[in-house]
């Protein structure tokens, strides 16, 4: 079995991966100027806040980009077999609860979405296509280490145990809602799983988790934060400012990127000219890998890897996660306006990562078309029940819009609750009849 941090020094050593080096620039101090120039070769550096720095007689620039694109790891090809035996092993218990979960994310995507276009709920984004980045990492984390999602990670939460009835609960906005019906549906948050709640500003959560990571630090905690991005994130001030200030103050941070291809419709060759994100953080001092995505193996050893070095060296990793976005951006999307069907279409039925699973946990002896069958109709079954149940509970009292907020609520907020309960009260056509006036 393979240590987590072995992986990292198999790539250090076969491929040169300068983005995984573990060197720092230490600080120097200022020599004094008539001691410095007595140093032999001294007119030949200078000694700079970082580190001394050569001098050299050619204008040199830094080209834009390297002649070959940073590889990708990935332990299983298309058809689910092994490449080689670089990764961390993974038990069968915990091989078959993977699979589970992102035969349950393909469930709930298919079920939900309907649901939505149905009018039931007023809105649902899918993971389909980025199943095994939502399951396999949450499998290499442990409850301690904090999740700050973007809107496009149930599966974190699903591993740690929330519910597919606490799951129809957010998403109906009842009273069981642990968001009291505040947010938008799919804005799941759990303090219990320490799942921080879902925000739909762009990049937000990215310097949060930065900001737990210090903290757990200075707590001297076995823990790490992680936050979930995509690659649109990438272009928003707050990744940058975040991956500086976490390599800065060594946070054990892991920035876990899904470059799935598309920033709602603006394409990855209209969003930067770098070679994607993982190059980004070499830039920061940061520690980077690039992963397939589709590769739940090659997710769960990177996470658990960078997990290790997060916490044992006190340092932010970088995970870039090559997928694609199967689905629209949200159900206020078509995304067929402005890509191809059949790139669709062959990532959907080529690079499907739950299929991909499915095939080596079976050569392994550990699933079966029995055991397929049954858990996809259990699954079903389970929620749609869930979906029922939620749909005909009580929407959480009007009272929760405006408390929460103020110790003692000033008198405008009281006339502004009191004008809603009257105006629900005056129009009950147009009000929902298990809402609480």
């Amino acid at each position: 079995m393979w240590k987590s941090n072995t992986i990292f020094n198999h790539f250090k050593s076969t491929l040169n991966f300068s983005l995984l080096s573990s060197r720092r620039f230490a600080s120097t101090i200022a020599q004094n100027p008539s001691t410095f120039n007595s140093i032999p070769h001294a007119n030949q550096v200078i000694d700079f806040p970082g580190g001394t720095v050569k001098f050299i007689p050619e204008m040199r620039f830094i080209s834009e980009s390297s002649q070959e694109r940073i590889p990708c790891y990935r332990v299983l090809d298309d058809d689910g077999q092994p490449l080689a035996n670089n990764f961390v092993q993974v038990s069968e218990d915990v091989a078959v609860r993977m699979y589970n979960n992102m035969v349950t994310l393909q469930i709930m995507d298919t079920i939900f979405y309907e649901v939505q276009r149905q009018g039931r709920i007023s809105f649902y984004a899918t993971t389909i296509g980025e199943e095994a980045i939502n399951i396999a990492s949450a499998a290499a984390l442990t409850m301690d280490d904090v999740i700050f999602p973007q809107y496009r990670e149930p599966g974190p939460l699903l591993w740690r145990g929330f519910t597919l009835q606490e799951i129809a609960n957010q998403c109906f906005s009842n009273k069981y809602d642990n968001g009291k019906g505040r947010q938008m549906p799919i804005h799941y948050g759990s303090n219990k799983h320490n799942y921080f709640t879902v925000a739909s500003t762009v990049a937000t959560q990215i310097p949060h988790a930065v900001g737990a990571a210090y903290s757990i630090k200075m707590d001297k905690k076995d823990a790490c934060s992680i936050t979930y991005f995509g690659d649109g994130g990438s272009s928003e001030g707050d990744f940058h400012a975040a991956l500086n200030f976490a390599a800065v103050m060594e946070a054990p941070v892991i920035f876990l990127c899904r470059n799935n291809g598309w920033a709602i419709s603006t394409p990855t060759s209209d969003q930067f000219r770098s070679d994607g994100v993982v190059v980004k953080g070499q830039a920061y001092g940061v520690c980077s890998i690039r992963v397939d995505g589709n590769d739940a193996l090659a997710i769960y050893s990177a996470v658990q890897a960078a997990r290790e070095m997060a916490i044992n060296e006190e340092r932010p990793v970088l995970i870039e996660a090559l997928t694609y976005r199967v689905g629209h951006h949200s159900t206020s999307d078509d995304s067929t306006k402005y890509r191809p069907t059949n790139e669709i279409e062959w990532w959907r039925l080529a690079r499907d990562p739950v299929a991909r699973f499915r095939k080596w946990i079976e050569r392994n002896g550990w699933w079966n078309d029995m055991a397929e069958s049954e858990l996809r109709n259990s699954l079903r079954q389970e929620l749609l029940h869930s979906i029922q149940v939620a749909e005909n509970l009580e929407k959480p009292p009007i009272a929760d819009i405006f408390n929460d907020v103020y110790d003692v609520p000033p008198s405008s907020l009281r006339e502004q609750e009191q004008w809603v309960k009257d105006t629900v009260k005056n129009h009950p056509l147009d009000y929902p009849e298990n809402i609480s006036a």
